[in-house]
């Protein structure tokens, strides 16, 4: 197939690399780099926050109580 395409300076820079490295043609080399971009990439693991117990209970809703209580009057 053939066409007429604009490419970014980044995208030809990357695709005269890998030309270079790899000794390849314009189409080849573009061509490989658009399957790399094209390519599923595995699923990350959902993030899942972990709480441990320290036996210290405190109200965090008014931040400069818990401040007091952690610190102490005399740090502020």
């Amino acid at each position: 197939m053939r066409t007429t395409i604009s490419i970014d300076d980044d995208v030809a820079a990357a695709v005269e690399r890998l030309r270079r490295e790899q000794g390849l043609g314009l189409s080849e080399a573009l061509n490989q780099l658009a399957r790399r971009g094209m390519a599923v990439r595995p699923a990350r693991k959902a993030f899942r926050q972990q709480a441990k117990r320290i036996g210290l209970r405190i109200d965090v809703t008014n931040v400069a109580e818990a401040l007091e209580t952690l610190d102490g009057p005399a740090a502020r």
